[in-house]
């Protein structure tokens, strides 16, 4: 079963730092043409557009949900262009945008932001008598190794407003990002997460007050892998300026996460669809 929803703006906002996945090629002045002066230089590029797909519903659920916000891409060549250079936004979720700050050959590091969403115990049955968990800005650092086309990352991930102690997550991943083609390139994201006690207890944890108002029987979540997953994702360049993405992923959740009586389904899905117009340095 479907629900409908749509991102608050704060999502929107976030948005002005998602990376792009497309690859720029190298042009000579007299090749590219810019009809705003701030990419007279060439040093930027601004990619806007939109994405639509779907979500569990919470995690753990068995219900989905609909989401949809607006992209604006931007990314940064420098004084010297390199149509081989990393991106220094990297966008894995709403709540975890990456900004590289020290890039030392193919090590990068950095702070992370973005914005998660909560739970309302209106959105499934199974949550009636858990109450409301805020949302708020979430915050942190990550450091990742490049050899090409290979990559291994690490990430400190905590939501820091809010009334909830959520706690925070460990995230563990390996990738690959490849151009199958002139137009069409692809990427690979394999991925765990490592939850502390007060994540685990906000979000799997059933306290005697929630059994009684809930239903559900008490139960204590502790700190510990709470899921692994796969993302892959597919760029496809309808023309110079014109990127279609489309992006799928799975998570099995494991161990108290798995077994709490709030998870409906260890198997969580999600996917949709993304178009983005170009402004600025392009092939």
């Amino acid at each position: 079963m479907f629900r409908s929803g749509i991102s608050s703006c704060a999502a929107g906002v976030l948005c002005l730092f998602a990376a792009s996945h497309a690859q720029a090629a190298d042009t000579t002045a007299g090749q590219a043409v810019y009809s705003d002066s701030i990419f007279s230089g060439g040093r930027w590029s601004v990619s806007v557009g939109g994405f639509a797909g779907f979500t569990p519903a919470y995690e753990g659920s068995d219900e989905f949900r609909f989401v949809g916000y607006p992209l604006i891409l931007p990314k940064f060549y420098g004084d010297n262009y390199d149509p081989t250079a990393r991106s220094r936004v990297t966008f894995r979720g709403i709540d975890d945008v990456r900004i590289t700050a020290v890039s030392l050959g193919g090590l990068d590091i950095g702070p992370l932001t973005g914005y998660s969403f909560g739970r309302d115990e209106d959105l499934s049955n199974r949550l009636r008598g858990l109450g409301d968990i805020d949302g708020g800005i979430t915050a942190g650092g990550f450091a990742a190794y490049h050899f090409e086309p290979f990559f291994v990352d690490f990430a400190y991930h905590s939501q820091v407003t809010g009334d909830d102690d959520t706690g925070h997550t460990l995230r563990f991943g390996v990738g690959m990002d490849h151009n199958l083609s002139e137009r069409l390139s692809m990427s690979t994201y394999v991925n765990a997460a490592y939850a502390s006690d007060d994540y685990m207890d906000t979000y799997f944890s059933v306290s005697p007050v929630q059994s009684a108002a809930s239903g559900l029987g008490v139960y204590n979540a502790g700190a510990g892998f709470k899921d692994v997953g796969v993302d892959i994702g597919f760029d496809y360049r309808l023309s110079d300026r014109v990127t279609l993405t489309t992006k799928a992923g799975y998570a099995r959740l494991l161990g108290d996460a798995a077994d709490s009586p709030i998870t409906e389904s260890r198997n969580q899905f999600s996917g949709g669809l993304g178009l983005t117009y170009t402004f600025g340095r392009t092939e």
